[in-house]
C-alpha cells in the first residue's frame, strides 16, 4: 500500500489539519465544559457543596496540569517527534477523562483534571508545531487559525451540551458532557498514526531521504523537483546553522551568549511566550470558564438564562472568528493583534462602567437592570475582537518565530506560559468578582491597552515568510525596536527572500545532480548571511 493511503498535496495536508484541528477541538471542549459542570445542582450536591475557593481551585488545577504537560515537551518533544508526542498526550487525556467521569468527590475530580491537563499540555504544545512544519508558507497562518477556530467550536459545543443536559435531574447532567470528549479522543487515535511526521524534525534527526519524500508528497511533486531540492537545502542549512551557532539552554538562562548573538534564540523564545501571556491577560478566561458565573453574579441573570446566553455567545464567537482565516496573511500578525487589543480594551471599559452602575444601590432597580443588560452586548462584542485577533495568532506565532533547533522548546514554553497565566486568571476570577465587584474588570481594561505598544515596538511580522526566512532575518540583522525596520513589519514576503528562492530554483533546475544542487543552494544561502554580517560590521544593521 502507498504511504498515506496514496494521498498527496492538498489532500494530505487536509488530513494533517483534521488531526491537528481535532486536537484543538478537544482542547476547546475541555476548556469550556467545566464552566457548565460547576453550576449543575447534582454536581454540587455530589461534591458536597464546595466553597467558591474549592470550585475555583478544582477548575484551575486543570491548567496546572497543562502547564507541566507543556513543560515536559521541552524534554520529550524532540526524542518522541510530533506524532508520538500527540499520541502520548491523548492517552493521558483519556485516563484523566475516565477519572473525572467516575468521580464522587473533589479529591478524585482534582486528580482526573490534573492528569487530563498533563495530556492537553503536551498536545497543545505539539499540534501547532506539527501543522506549521508540514504546511506551505502561504497556508501556514490560515491552517493554524482554522485549528484555533475549531478550538472555539469545541468551546461552543461544550456550552450547548452542558445547557442541553442541564434539564436532566440526575448525574448524567454533568457526567455525559464530560464523557463526550471521547469522540475527539477516538478521532485522534484514528488519524494521527498514519499521517506523515514533520519533515523538519526528520531533517534534524538526519533522516534526510525520508524527509524529502514527505516534502515531495506534501507538495505533490517529485522528489527530484528543483523546488523540493531547494526546500530541502533550505531546511538543512537551518539545521546546520543552528548546530554551529546554537547556545546551550543553561547558558541562555544564565545570560551567556558568547559570540553567537546572531541567533537571537532567547529573544525569539520570549517573543513567543509573550503572545501567549498577553492572550491570557486579555481576560478571555474570565468569560471562557466563568461566563455563566459572571452573568449570574455580576449581571444578576437566572441560571438557565445565563447558560443560554453563554451558549449563544459561543456561536457568535465561532462565526466572527472565521474572519481571521482569510485575513491572517492579508493583514499580518501585528495588525491583527493590535487592532483586536484596541477593541477588547474598549469592550472592557464599557463593561466596567455598566457593571459599576448595575451595582450602584442608589439607583432604582429598573435602571440597574438596564445597565446590566447593556454589559451583555459588550461581553458578546469582546468575543468578536478576541476571536479575530487573539484566538489564533498567539498559538501561531511561537511556531513561526522560533528556529528549528528551539521550535519544540519555544512552543512548549509558550504553551506553558499560556497555561500558567490561564491558571492565575481562572483561580482569581470567582474571589475577584466577589471582593472587587466592578473594579475587577478594570484590570483587563488596562492590560488590553498595554498590548498595543508592546506589539508595535517589539514584534516582527511573520506573515508570508517561510520558517527559514525568519531564521535568516535573525541570523542577519534584527533590530530590537522593529517598528523602525520596514522589512520586519511588512505583511508581504521581503523581496530579498523571494529573490534568493527564485535564484536557487533556477540554479537547481540546471545542475546535474541533487547532491550538487544542494551544495550550491547552501553556498548561496551562506553568501547572503555573510553579506549581511559585513553590512552589520559597517554599521548598516543593528543587532537587538
Amino acid at each position: 500500500m502507498k504511504p498515506w493511503f496514496g494521498l498527496r498535496g492538498a489532500k494530505l495536508t487536509f488530513w494533517v489539519t483534521v488531526a491537528c484541528a481535532t486536537d484543538m477541538t478537544l482542547f476547546g471542549y475541555d476548556q469550556g465544559v467545566f464552566g457548565g459542570v460547576i453550576v449543575t445542582p447534582d454536581f454540587l450536591r455530589t461534591m458536597g457543596y464546595p466553597s467558591a475557593i474549592i470550585i475555583s481551585t478544582t477548575t484551575a488545577i486543570y491548567d496546572v496540569g497543562c502547564f507541566f504537560g507543556a513543560l515536559s515537551v521541552c524534554a520529550i518533544g524532540e526524542p518522541l517527534g510530533r506524532k508520538r508526542a500527540i499520541l502520548v498526550g491523548t492517552t493521558l487525556m483519556s485516563i484523566g477523562a475516565i477519572i473525572q467521569i467516575a468521580s464522587y468527590g473533589v479529591a478524585q475530580m482534582i486528580v482526573g483534571r490534573i492528569i487530563a491537563g498533563l495530556g492537553n499540555g503536551i498536545n497543545t504544545s505539539t499540534a501547532p508545531v506539527w501543522q506549521g512544519e508540514t504546511s506551505k508558507a502561504s497556508w501556514r497562518g490560515k491552517l493554524i487559525v482554522i485549528e484555533m477556530i475549531m478550538n472555539i467550536f469545541g468551546f461552543s459545543l461544550s456550552n450547548w451540551v452542558t445547557f442541553g443536559f442541564s434539564f436532566i435531574g440526575s448525574d448524567a447532567a454533568w457526567r455525559v458532557p464530560l464523557a463526550f470528549q471521547f469522540f475527539f479522543i477516538f478521532t485522534l487515535y484514528a488519524t494521527v498514526p498514519w499521517l506523515p511526521e514533520s519533515p523538519r524534525w526528520l531533517m534534524a534527526k538526519g533522516r534526510i531521504s525520508e524527509a524529502e519524500q514527505i516534502l515531495a508528497d506534501l507538495e505533490a511533486r517529485d522528489v527530484d523537483d528543483p523546488f523540493i531540492i531547494t526546500q530541502s537545502a533550505d531546511i538543512q542549512w537551518a539545521v546546520d546553522y543552528e548546530r554551529e551557532h546554537n547556545i546551550r539552554w543553561k547558558d541562555l538562562l544564565r545570560g551567556r551568549t558568547g559570540d553567537q548573538k546572531g541567533v537571537h534564540a532567547l529573544r525569539r523564545v520570549f517573543l513567543g511566550m509573550g503572545t501567549q501571556a498577553m492572550q491570557q491577560l486579555s481576560g478571555i478566561n474570565v468569560t471562557s470558564y466563568y461566563l455563566p458565573t459572571v452573568l449570574i453574579e455580576s449581571v444578576g441573570l437566572s441560571n438557565t438564562l445565563a447558560r443560554l446566553l453563554a451558549a449563544c455567545n459561543s456561536v457568535s464567537y465561532l462565526l466572527f472568528s472565521l474572519i481571521g482565516i482569510p485575513n491572517v496573511e492579508r493583514w499580518g500578525r501585528r495588525k491583527m493583534m493590535m487592532y483586536a487589543a484596541a477593541g477588547q480594551c474598549l469592550c472592557y471599559t464599557i463593561i466596567t462602567i455598566c457593571i459599576r452602575y448595575n451595582e450602584d444601590t442608589r439607583l432604582v432597580f429598573d435602571i440597574q437592570r438596564r445597565w446590566a443588560k447593556a454589559s451583555i452586548a459588550f461581553f458578546f462584542l469582546y468575543y468578536v475582537f478576541f476571536g479575530i485577533g487573539w484566538q489564533g495568532v498567539p498559538w501561531l506565532y511561537p511556531t513561526e518565530i522560533n528556529s528549528l533547533a528551539t521550535r519544540t522548546k519555544g512552543a512548549a514554553l509558550g504553551t506553558a506560559t499560556n497555561w500558567i497565566f490561564n491558571f492565575m486568571v481562572v483561580e482569581i476570577t470567582p474571589p475577584g468578582i466577589r471582593s472587587l465587584h466592578w473594579r475587577f474588570y478594570i484590570i483587563w481594561t488596562v492590560f488590553n491597552f498595554s498590548f498595543i505598544p508592546i506589539v508595535y515596538f517589539f514584534y516582527p511580522e511573520t506573515a508570508g515568510r517561510t520558517l527559514e526566512d525568519i531564521d535568516r532575518y535573525f541570523a542577519g540583522r534584527a533590530k530590537l525596536f522593529v517598528f523602525t525596520d520596514k522589512e520586519a513589519i511588512s505583511e508581504k514576503r521581503p523581496e530579498r527572500f523571494v529573490g534568493l528562492e527564485e535564484r536557487q530554483i533556477r540554479r537547481n533546475s540546471r545542475v546535474g545532480s541533487r547532491e550538487e544542487a544542494r551544495r550550491m543552494s547552501v553556498v548561496d544561502i551562506d553568501g547572503v548571511i555573510e553579506d549581511e554580517k559585513e553590512d552589520l560590521e559597517r554599521g548598516q544593521g543593528v543587532v537587538g
